[in-house]
């Protein structure tokens, strides 16, 4: 069988071309995919990532330095390969140490919830750095989906998908939603952190599927998402500390989900 064929690239050196403008405002600007509706992949990791899960993006970015030893997979990923000055990339990139690769993704539009998939609830998280590390918890604990109540941090963001470390690839990810239509939409039970209430989580039974609620940083779960759990749950923590950061406390409730349903 013949190796796939390698798109012959479209080299750019001018700074007013609009490929290049549209990259660097998806690079920085973190709600610019939604209004283009693709978003940019920077970076080796996150673009393995991508293909590892059958990802095919529309198109396949370089730096003019990278190119002549980009591996095969890169060059025959995309329909469309593009390469790029070497001043014009470090115009685009987010990065401190720019990756000099990127991908190009189409975003599906108008996805919905699945009413009975294992799902992480983001209520209103503004910390992207937060956002992303439970994104790549609820993939390593066999969660699959995560739903983001409106306001919560953009969910592919670059600050957000370099956290999530390539999770989002493994998860349906649905943002933008109303709690009433949430709590409405799932047929699961809902459990909810809590930092002074509720069973303790090495005591609790937990069901499997569940939703898991984290809340905001600040303010903790919304009052409709409380009324709504079946349970309210709570972390020990012997060395006296008021409160865990949200992404570690989220890690510790999904690996004792994912051990509860082993």
């Amino acid at each position: 069988m013949p190796a796939p064929s390698i798109p012959a690239p479209t080299f750019i050196e001018s700074a007013s071309n609009a490929l290049v403008k549209e990259l660097r405002r998806l690079a920085h600007d973190s709600t610019g995919y939604r209004k283009a509706g693709r978003v940019w992949v920077e970076g080796e990791h996150l673009c393995s990532a991508a293909l590892a899960r059958g990802q095919r993006p529309a198109l396949a970015v370089f730096s003019e330095s990278f190119w002549p030893q980009a591996p095969a997979e890169y060059r025959q990923a995309a329909t469309k390969n593009v390469v790029l000055a070497d001043a014009l990339w470090a115009a685009i990139t987010a990065l401190e140490s720019p990756a000099h690769l990127g991908f190009v993704l189409e975003l599906a539009h108008g996805q919905s919830l699945v009413p009975d998939a294992p799902t992480v609830v983001l209520d209103r998280l503004q910390d992207a750095g937060n956002v992303g590390s439970i994104v790549r918890s609820a993939a390593a604990f066999g969660f699959t989906q995560i739903a983001a109540v409106r306001g919560t941090a953009a969910l592919w963001s670059p600050k957000v998908l370099r956290a999530g470390m390539g999770a989002h690839f493994a998860l349906r990810v649905v943002e933008g939603l109303d709690a009433a239509a949430l709590i409405e939409s799932l047929r699961l039970p809902l459990l909810v952190t809590s930092s002074h209430q509720g069973d303790w989580l090495h005591r609790a039974t937990l069901p499997w599927p569940c939703a898991w609620v984290l809340g905001h940083e600040g303010q903790g779960v919304s009052p409709a998402l409380e009324q709504a759990a079946s349970q309210r749950i709570r972390i020990m923590q012997p060395g006296g500390e008021e409160s865990l950061n949200v992404a570690a406390a989220a890690a510790i409730c999904l690996h004792a989900s994912a051990a509860a349903a082993a």
